[in-house]
């Protein structure tokens, strides 16, 4: 019997990346993008937006980009160390996510994520080394 990656497309990965809000748009095992809205669901106490959302988002980014990048193999990525830098605060709107790798070998992969504003300015940048290892029932 032969295991797949689930299907990624235009909506979430998984039904906690769609609780995330995080919106997948192009996959590829060199590149993924899309985006998050963020607003005050997604707030500290103090008003702004929780570092745990850029936490997920970077490790859900690069888990799908590195996961794509050894489908072929019979293999998926599991996040083995995830480094979120927080740059600036955020109250609301959308951020742009793009995913790309910085290394990837046989066994492990590092890929590197950008969150930005709308107007560019960088409010994350997160960095996830990933194992690669056998999909189930592979």
């Amino acid at each position: 019997m032969s295991a797949e990656l689930p299907a990624v497309g235009l909506s979430a990965a998984s039904r906690f990346v769609a609780a995330a809000g995080f919106e997948v748009g192009e996959v590829s095992g060199t590149r993924v993008t899309g985006s998050v809205e963020v607003g005050p669901d997604q707030h500290t106490p103090w008003g702004v937006v929780h570092g745990g959302l850029y936490c997920t988002v970077v490790e859900s980014a690069a888990s799908i980009g590195a996961s794509a990048a050894v489908a072929g193999a019979g293999q998926f990525a599991v996040g083995v160390n995830n480094n979120t830098d927080f740059i600036r605060s955020t109250t609301e709107g959308r951020l742009d996510v793009v995913a790309e790798p910085v290394q990837q070998g046989r066994s492990q992969q590092l890929w590197q994520v950008l969150l930005t504003r709308a107007d560019g300015k960088l409010v994350a940048r997160g960095q996830v080394r990933l194992q690669n290892v056998p999909l189930p029932g592979a």
